[in-house]
């Protein structure tokens, strides 16, 4: 068996990275492609390795003959690489192809020994390497019959949304037979060739093949073995995080991308925190139904959004305003406060990094659950300095709870101290208490000096739309943030998403209804895991904290690396102590981050 790899593109999707070299030579963590492949293949003890350069060939000649590949690499030159594409590439080395089988690869590829291995040692002599179609895919898909036939080729140009989950997306590796080569593929690629021209795509010949009666060519399907390909930046930076042999790091890099993890094959996030049983599908086709004009559409201003608002949250205008989530009020209120600010720890950080650590005194619960209460709190408070107090209920990470009318205790004593009080109940929908949200127009008027902040995003499990509010009876206060952030703060879809959510109240309830059962649930399978202990929260994460020797660092990276799954480490926020948080997700994922907890730490 030989190899052939088609290296003779100019990448330009790569920008600069491929001014000065081919797209085979780009580093992924230090090292190229082609010498990455090169090296993979090597290994497999072929023939010879056929390689088609064009763009920078000769330098790309000269680099892998610095790489002390053992098996014979035969050359061949795409001179008119620059208006061909890789269907002539691939008819120069047609002869080859007649000689012996084959292994056929493009050379933006990065993969791990495991995909090569599944196509090599497939008894089957002629096979394309297919793996289920995913978001972050692009070019051509197939749709395979329940025998591993290839019922259809799916190029670009007819690939229909509403069919992807009958895809499958070409790794573009492949193995043909000398024989499926000499009778099917060079005859159809001269055939191809002479009708259509050389500015066309190899795989388009397979299409062809597959029409007939007997096309000999099978699909192998990836099992979860790791792949990507490499066409600009973004794709190198996430290969990079994917592929990073140090486990630490890729768990870092992971991390610190604070989402987009739509791009990570099979990826289990518990990390971020939504709600996994909303929204509905119902709501999700009316944005569907709706796309083509939300997406051609200015949104409304801030005057029109803040109406929306008050229409769900039943309250004035006047008092809400609308953020491109949470976090963008957090950023413009806490640069609208002045004197100390009071914080529980451990919290939600994003308020603390928001302001001066010279001004700020820190309460710490003193119990192995980090628990507290309304009167905890203003017997800590009551003779500190302090002009503003900050609270997240539920707080974050430990899920802690103060019930509604020992809040409106700690709002009133905060009124009588003349002190600004900023409650944010970004996970209260989740309590076990009902109506215990304190988003009411009487409670705001009464007490002005009351800042209540809510990510719709957490809450809704619409992290993408970017919804976040804040109600204050301060008019003043909410009028001036509301000059403070763009006026198109918001896009035309979290814009719709506020006009229609009222009509999908009883959803909303009944998602909250099965969060807290699976909560239950979920606390339940967790506290029988030797080596763990959960604290009780009422919101929709745990925190737990390791209880064995285990070293939070080691747990995350074997989570990862063996079963891919993100959880939050917070050791540092823990001051070292052994700690995760762990995102409530359903049923089907909690249950496999129950068994990976096993399997690592031996139950």
């Amino acid at each position: 068996m030989q190899a052939i790899i088609l290296a003779a593109g100019m990448g330009k999707r790569l920008k600069e990275l491929t001014q000065n070299n081919t797209k085979c030579m780009v580093k992924v963590n230090g090292i190229t492609l082609i010498d990455r492949m090169l090296h993979q293949i090597d290994q497999k003890k072929l023939t010879r390795i056929i390689i088609v350069v064009g763009y920078k060939g000769q330098k790309l000649v000269d680099y892998i003959g610095t790489l002390h590949i053992k098996t014979p690499i035969v050359f061949i030159h795409n001179k008119i690489f620059f208006k061909t594409n890789n269907i002539f590439s691939l008819s120069l080395a047609k002869e080859w192809l007649c000689k012996e089988d084959t292994l056929l690869f493009e050379s933006d590829l990065i993969f791990d020994n495991s995909v090569l291995d599944s196509i090599i040692d497939d008894p089957r002599e002629t096979l394309a390497l297919v793996d289920k179609y995913e978001s972050w895919m692009d070019g051509t898909c197939v749709k395979l019959g329940d025998d591993d036939s290839i019922e259809s080729f799916i190029p670009g140009k007819k690939f229909k949304f509403e069919e992807i989950k009958d895809y499958y997306k070409t790794v573009n590796i492949y193995k043909f037979s000398k024989h499926f080569s000499q009778t099917h593929y060079v005859p159809f690629l001269e055939a191809y060739q002479a009708a259509l021209g050389q500015n066309e795509y190899y795989e388009q010949v397979l299409r062809v093949i597959t029409m007939l009666d007997v096309p000999e060519i099978k699909a192998k399907r990836l099992t979860g073995q790791r792949w990507y390909e490499i066409d600009d930046i973004q794709d190198l930076d996430i290969a990079e995080s994917i592929f990073t042999p140090d486990d630490s790091e890729k768990v870092s890099l992971l991390q610190n991308r604070y989402g987009g993890y739509w791009r990570y094959p099979n990826l289990l996030d518990f990390c971020y925190l939504v709600n996994p049983y909303y929204p509905p599908e119902r709501l999700k086709n009316e944005i569907k139904s709706n796309f083509d004009v939300l997406i051609s559409n200015y949104p409304s201003g801030m005057r029109v959004n803040s109406l929306l608002a008050a229409k769900n949250f039943g309250i004035r205008q006047e008092n809400i305003l609308v953020g491109n989530g949470a976090a963008e009020l957090i950023k413009s209120l806490m640069q609208h406060i002045s004197g100390n600010i009071g914080y529980i720890r451990p919290t939600f950080e994003e308020y603390p990094n928001r302001y001066d650590n010279n001004s700020t005194i820190v309460f710490t619960p003193i119990n192995n659950d980090y628990s507290y209460s309304a009167d905890d709190l203003i017997a800590f408070f009551d003779n500190k300095n302090i002009q503003n107090i900050i609270l997240i209920n539920p707080d974050n990470p430990s899920g802690n709870y103060i019930p509604k009318n020992e809040l409106l205790k700690l709002i009133h004593w905060a009124k009588d101290k003349k002190i600004k009080i900023v409650i944010d109940e970004s996970f209260v929908d989740f309590a076990n208490e009902e109506n215990s949200s304190i988003i009411e127009q009487k409670l705001l008027l009464k007490n002005p000096h009351l800042y209540v902040i809510k990510s719709i995003s957490k809450s809704y499990g619409i992290p993408g739309l970017r919804l976040g509010i804040l109600a204050s009876g301060d008019r003043k206060t909410i009028e001036t943030l509301k000059k403070d952030v763009a006026i198109w703060n918001i896009n035309s879809f979290g814009e719709f998403f506020l006009q229609i959510e009222e009509k999908y109240v009883s959803d909303y309830k009944e998602s909250l209804v099965q969060l807290k059962s699976e909560r239950d649930r979920f606390k339940t399978e967790l506290e029988k895991i030797n080596g763990i202990r959960v604290i009780p929260s009422q919101a929709n994460f745990f925190m737990i904290e390791l209880v064995n020797n285990t070293i939070p660092e080691e747990l995350l990276k074997s989570l990862l690396t063996k079963h891919n799954i993100l959880i939050k480490d917070l050791s540092k926020k823990m001051n070292g102590k052994k700690y995760l948080r762990i995102a409530i997700r359903n049923s089907k994922d909690n249950n496999q981050l129950i068994q990976a907890l096993k399997d690592e730490l031996h139950c």
